[in-house]
């Protein structure tokens, strides 16, 4: 220590100190001029963080549709008689609203958790090197979505749960969970032009069960808005349409896309179609089986709430695994297995020097 000044180690300190600040400004500066580069350029997630997060945003999507159904079952649909606020003069629900008001605020608060998980989709697909443009456009696609139905959500309680503002409103979220699959689908693969599996006319088959698809859920949301389950305990208009009438349309079209599965299971066993569309496709035929016996006893015993809800989850999950079976028809060159989604700068230098060509 002998020979040492004190001031000098602090003078030396000094001027690194007092570059701190200008770095600090810098870089808060770049975070609120675009917060989602700023983020990217200091965190490569894993790929299986970017799978992990954008089913996240999926499984939410789920749940606000069947959080939805439960207001409406519960008759809550009015649990908050205005919008954005509950009341006129509190934005939360209040003692004297009970049980509905708790109810209905609560799944507007969900909306928020899934603000939240679509907002961590799209900062992990932004944030994934190398960067995948498309990956993150189907990110905000679901972020804007969920806007539009928040404002949906908040006219159709305005107008007083009008049925056809209702049928949108289940629309929109089952847009909302197509383009949340597509997104989850694309992170298990690359972005390569896509590679067809299988012919054109099996392509054309399973199109056509995604057609009639659209039309069983629009045909359901008809169902709902001419039954008896209106979302409020008092009298709410229905559409102007028989029930019963409605409800057996609604049972043809189911039993149309049941017969064009089983047919395009038929064809691709027929051709010797690889096991991924062969297996999505025998999943979906034991998803609208389960969803048929479950519509088939709601309607023979009154539509009880809970077969109601569990009917609208199953629809849920019947429209995910459509659209899986068509993204099955194709492989994208690049696909990251997850034991393989390490990414280069975490290898150690000696693995990568020994690893030679791959």
């Amino acid at each position: 220590m002998a020979g040492t000044d004190p001031r000098e180690s602090v003078h030396k300190r000094t001027p690194t100190m007092g570059r701190v600040p200008n770095v600090t400004r810098s870089d808060a500066a770049a975070a609120v001029r675009n917060p989602l580069a700023f983020i990217a350029a200091r965190w490569t997630p894993d790929p299986r963080t970017v799978r992990r997060a954008a089913l996240a945003a999926l499984v939410m999507a789920v749940v606000i549709v069947v959080t939805g159904g439960a207001v409406r079952l519960t008759g809550s649909g009015l649990g908050c008689p205005t919008w954005p606020k509950c009341t006129d003069d509190s934005l939360t629900t209040t003692r004297e609203m009970g049980l509905h008001g708790i109810i209905e605020f609560g799944n507007r608060l969900l909306t928020y958790v899934l603000c939240a998980a679509v907002g961590w989709a799209i900062i992990a697909a932004r944030s994934q090197k190398p960067y995948r443009r498309g990956l993150t456009r189907l990110g905000w696609t679901q972020f804007w979505i969920v806007m539009g139905n928040a404002v949906l959500g908040g006219i159709v309680v305005l107008v007083g749960l009008n049925p056809y503002t209702v049928a949108a409103h289940f629309l929109l979220s089952s847009a909302l969970i197509a383009v949340a699959a597509v997104m989850w689908q694309r992170t298990r693969e690359g972005d390569a032009e896509p590679r067809p599996l299988v012919g054109k006319a099996v392509q054309q088959l399973v199109w056509c069960m995604v057609a009639v698809s659209v039309l069983l859920i629009a045909a359901g949301t008809v169902v709902t808005g001419a039954g008896p389950h209106a979302g409020d305990s008092s009298e709410v208009p229905r559409m102007p349409l028989d029930w019963e009438t409605v409800s057996k349309l609604h049972a043809v079209l189911a039993w149309i896309v049941v017969t064009l599965t089983f047919a395009l299971w038929f064809v691709l066993k027929a051709v010797d179609a690889p096991g991924g569309p062969l297996a999505r496709t025998r999943e979906l035929f034991l998803i609208l089986l389960a969803q048929g016996a479950i519509g088939y006893v709601q309607y023979f015993t009154d539509l009880p709430e809970v077969l109601v809800g569990l009917h609208m989850f199953g629809s849920c999950v019947m429209w995910i695994w459509v659209l899986r079976v068509l993204l099955s028809l194709r492989e994208r060159a690049g696909t990251t297995a997850p034991e393989a989604a390490v990414p280069a700068a975490q290898e150690p230098a000696t693995s990568a020097s020994m690893a030679g060509p791959r």
